[in-house]
Formats: structure tokens, C-alpha cells, sequence
């Protein structure tokens, strides 16, 4: 053994399992990385606000089946081996992405075309549901003995490197290509996808079967029946329970939150351009990394479970001052002109509707409505003043003001008229009190922003290195397959996978800008309170018990 505490044989498992796990994030996170241009190609029959919710939500269903992957494919790596469970899924996960590049666009084949594209966003999600606890599972059974950390937080950063490597491709594509890269050139990244898919197939060939499933298989103490055992017993079942709000939902927010809720907030809140946004990230991305293998380290040597928690409440307790934060250095006309120039519709809070419209086919014409719809297109953040109802709605830039109005019953060529006549008094009114239309690239303050991203990134190292170790742990071996997969991907698959989504959709709703934040906080505190009192320290376990 080296000095490092690897032999060759485990740097082998580690680096393959590794690598074709980055190729397999890699393609899961191409959709999230590419979310603004999808909302344009696969969604363009619906308002620009609808457009995104329906992108991220498209984005999101991948998420949503990844718990029926985790008992499809844990149940199939229980009874049959890790090895050949995630190769299955490798291989439908670089189809499935292959595909996307090739799709068709609403404008081409209409409705037909989202639809394809949310039916491949499920293969991925079903893939990725099997995918992660296999790998987890093969690297851990390898590891020596107070090694469990170090080993399996290269597995825990492959998630990470996958998200890289999908903005590095994305930023060289759009180098090269400029505006052709909205046009077609999105779809090279998917294309790619097949090269990868031979490369991760031919890797994972080589890989031999985890050493504590073959000695349980030869010894006939493989379980038959894994969901029963599993999910049917109470004993294990109150534990997959406890993991998933004491764990991996907490876990899950934070990773959602320092990743792509970041890299939406830049894109879509604070307008900087996608460039800058990307190699933001990136660059945090890449700081932040060595930190997964330094926590997974520290967790072989104090505990997995302090870490984890200490990562949440950081989180919950820091979230808010760090996107004002953001505001304030990214972007810091539109932080400035709020501070001194607050925007609020003053209107009859009956008119005021959740401009959500899945058909493509509702008006949104109310006095309130057409005020907030000017907003949201332009990002601009609001609050809500109830006015009496009879009172025209009026949207107040500090003390000047801005009649809206009511476009119910109104002409369609009339309607366009009012409609821009609007937009002009609007447009001047928010420019003079210093709202800008983009984030100004000489303004952007890139230390103290890539400090901050890079923060986001610390925490979520802290909750997700230790994190498969724990897992790992806290299950027995003819079952640990299918007990660690379910409470891990309904926690990210459900309580994160969702998490743009919902926050957009919470921000849209109100004007806040920060609003949405409510959510990961409230979910990461859970998750420190339940996995603080509930759930035991593993690190000294025996992983080989049945």
C-alpha cells in the first residue's frame, strides 16, 4: 500500500468509477446548464415567465422519477452486483442525453417536441437513480477501514466535476460559435455525450465486482428480496425515514442552492451575461472542489454527521446575507437603485393573479397583472401595496409613479397601443431611478463574487463529501444497494431537483427577489434538527455485517 493509504488496484476503482460517474453527471447537468436557451427552443408556445417555469420544471422531472430508478436499479444491484447495475444506467443516461441534441423544436414539430424532450428527461432521471448508489456503494466496499471519507469523497465530487465539465464545454461552444450557439450550437454539448458514453462503457468493463458483494454472493447471504427488506421492515425503514430528512434533504438544498440557484440568480435575476455568469461558477467550481476530499478526510477522523450538520445550519443561517451580497457586488446598479429607489404596485390584491399559464392560452389583463408582467420580464424586484378596490393600480419608482391599466375588454390594436405606451413610461421611469436592463460588466466586483460562489460551494462540500460514507454506513450489506439509493434520491431528487423551480415560481409570485431563499433555509434547518437528535455517528462501523 502507498503512502497515500492506496494501493494500485484501489486507485484503479476509484479513478474508473469516478470518471465515468463525471460523464454520467455531465450529462444530467447539460440541461440545467442550457435551462434559459431550452425555455426558447422547447417552450416558446407560452409566456416568457411560463417559458422558464415550464424549462425548470422540464429540468426538475428528471428529478422527480429518480426515487422509482433508485428501487428499480437498487433492487437489480442488490441481487445481482454494483458492476453491472451502473453500466445499465450509463448506457441510458448517454443515450437518452444524445437524443436531446438531436430533438427537433417547438417551432418545428410543436408540442410533440417538449414532450419528447420531458420523456428523455425521465430515462435520465431513472438512470441517474441507479447510477449514484451503485457507485457509492463499489467505492466504499472497497476502502480499507477508516478510509471510508477519503475514498468515497472522489465519488462525491464527481457530481460537481460533471456540472465543470458541462460549463466548460458550454463556454467553449459559445466562444467559438457566438450568437450560432443559441441558434443550433447548444446542441454540440449533447452530441458529445456519445464519445463519452464509449469512453465510461469501456472503463467500467475493466472494473472487477465489489469484493463485499462477491464474498456475501459466495457465501449465500445475498438478499432475494431487497424491497421487502428494505422498505417493509420497520427497522429499516425508520432509518431510511430518518437519513432523508435528517440527511439527504438538507444535503440536497444546499448542493441545488450553491450550484445552479446560483448560476440562475446571476442569469436571470441579476442579468449578468452567460459568460460571466459560467466562468463565475466555474471558477468557484474549481476553488471549491478540494474541499470535498478535505471534509470526506476529517469525517474518517471526527465523524461523518457534525460536518453534514454544521454545512446546513452555515447554509440556513447565511443564504440570505450572501445573495444580497451577491446583488450588491454582481450587479450593484439594481442593488443601489432598490435601496434607494424601491419599486411597489400599489393595486387591488383580488387583481393581482400567480401569472402561471401551462396552456399558453391565458390573458393576463388586469391593471396589477400588466404591472407585475412589465416587472417580471425585466427582473426587476417589488413588493405589493394593497390598494382599495376601485383604485387603479400604480407601480410607485420611489416617489414617481406610473399608472398602469386595465386592458380587459380593450381592442387588440388598442391593446398594443396602451401596452406601449406603458412600456415607455415604465421603461423611462425605472432608468432614471437607475434600474439597468443588464448587469454591467465593469461593475461586476469578480473577487469578492467569486469569493462569495466559492462559499456556497464550502458548504456544499461540508454536506455532501461525508455524505455516501454515512450512507453506507448506516445499512447492511445484502440490502445497503436499495436502503441508501431511495432516501438519497427522494431527497435530491425531490426536495433539490425541485428547488429552482419552486423558487422561482415563490419569487415570481411576490416580486422578492430573496424570497425563494425561504425554501433551502427551511428545509436545511429541518435537516439539522432531525439529523442532529436522530441519527448515530458511523464512522467506526463495520461495513461488512449482512
Amino acid at each position: 500500500m502507498s503512502k497515500r493509504g492506496m494501493d494500485r488496484g484501489q486507485r484503479r476503482v476509484i479513478v474508473a468509477s469516478s470518471l465515468g460517474t463525471v460523464f454520467e453527471w455531465y450529462d444530467f447537468y447539460l440541461y440545467g446548464s442550457l435551462a434559459g436557451i431550452i425555455s426558447k427552443q422547447f417552450f416558446s408556445g407560452v409566456n416568457e415567465t411560463t417559458a422558464f417555469i415550464f424549462a425548470l420544471l422540464a429540468f426538475a422531472a428528471g428529478f422527480a422519477v429518480r426515487p422509482l430508478g433508485a428501487i428499480l436499479f437498487g433492487r437489480l444491484g442488490d441481487l445481482i452486483g454494483r458492476k453491472y447495475t451502473f453500466l445499465v444506467t450509463i448506457l441510458i443516461m448517454g443515450l437518452s442525453t444524445a437524443v436531446v441534441g438531436m430533438l427537433p423544436t417547438y417551432h418545428q414539430i410543436g408540442m410533440s417536441a417538449p414532450i419528447v424532450l420531458i420523456t428523455l428527461r425521465l430515462l435520465q432521471g431513472l438512470a441517474l437513480g441507479g447510477e449514484y448508489g451503485g457507485a457509492a456503494t463499489y467505492v466504499a466496499e472497497h476502502a480499507p477501514p477508516g478510509k471510508r471519507g477519503l475514498f468515497t469523497s472522489f465519488i462525491q465530487s464527481t457530481a460537481t466535476v460533471g456540472l465543470l465539465l458541462s460549463l466548460l464545454v458550454i463556454l467553449v461552444c459559445r466562444t467559438l460559435l457566438g450568437k450560432e450557439f443559441e441558434i443550433w450550437g447548444w446542441r454540440i454539448p449533447f452530441l458529445m455525450s456519445i464519445l463519452l458514453l464509449i469512453i465510461s462503457i469501456y472503463i467500467r468493463m475493466q472494473l472487477n465486482e465489489s469484493p463485499v458483494f462477491q464474498k456475501m454472493k459466495d457465501a449465500g447471504q445475498s438478499s432475494r428480496a431487497p424491497l421487502t427488506e428494505a422498505f417493509a421492515r420497520w427497522g429499516n425503514l425508520k432509518v431510511v425515514i430518518l437519513v432523508m430528512l435528517g440527511g439527504t434533504a438538507g444535503q440536497a438544498v444546499v448542493w441545488y442552492t450553491g450550484h445552479f440557484y446560483a448560476l440562475f440568480f446571476l442569469l436571470q435575476t441579476l442579468k449578468l451575461d452567460p459568460q460571466t455568469a459560467n466562468l463565475l461558477i466555474a471558477g468557484a467550481l474549481v476553488v471549491g472542489t478540494p474541499f470535498y476530499v478535505l471534509f470526506g478526510i476529517l469525517s474518517d477522523r471526527i465523524g461523518r454527521k457534525p460536518i453534514i450538520m454544521a454545512g446546513c445550519l452555515l447554509a440556513a443561517l447565511t443564504y440570505f446575507p450572501i445573495f444580497k451580497a451577491l446583488t450588491e457586488y454582481a450587479n450593484p446598479a439594481i442593488y443601489k437603485a432598490q435601496q434607494r429607489y424601491p419599486v411597489v404596485v400599489e393595486a387591488n390584491p383580488d387583481l393581482c393573479s400567480i401569472q402561471f399559464d401551462p396552456v399558453g392560452k391565458l390573458r393576463f389583463l388586469s391593471d396589477c397583472d400588466i404591472a407585475k408582467t412589465w416587472l417580471a420580464k425585466k427582473a426587476i424586484p417589488y413588493t405589493i401595496r394593497s390598494a382599495p378596490a376601485g383604485t387603479p393600480a400604480k407601480v410607485w419608482i420611489g416617489d414617481a409613479s406610473v399608472n398602469s391599466f386595465d386592458g380587459s375588454g380593450v381592442p387588440m390594436d388598442q391593446l398594443k397601443f396602451r401596452h406601449a405606451e406603458f412600456d415607455r413610461a415604465m421603461t423611462q421611469a425605472v432608468r432614471q431611478a437607475g434600474y439597468p436592463a443588464h448587469a454591467d460588466p465593469a461593475q461586476v466586483n469578480i473577487p469578492v463574487v467569486l469569493a462569495l460562489l466559492t462559499l456556497l460551494v464550502v458548504y456544499v462540500t461540508m454536506v455532501y463529501g461525508p455524505i455516501a460514507a454515512w450512507l453506507v454506513e448506516l445499512f447492511p450489506a445484502r440490502i445497503r444497494y436499495t436502503s441508501l439509493s431511495l432516501p438519497y434520491h427522494i431527497g435530491n431528487g425531490w426536495f433539490g431537483g425541485f428547488l429552482p423551480t419552486v423558487s422561482f415560481a415563490m419569487v415570481a409570485a411576490t416580486g422578492d427577489i430573496y424570497y425563494g431563499l425561504w425554501y433551502p433555509v427551511t428545509i436545511a434547518l429541518v435537516t439539522a434538527f432531525v439529523g442532529t437528535f436522530f441519527l448515530p455517528e458511523t464512522k467506526d462501523r463495520d461495513i461488512h455485517h449482512t
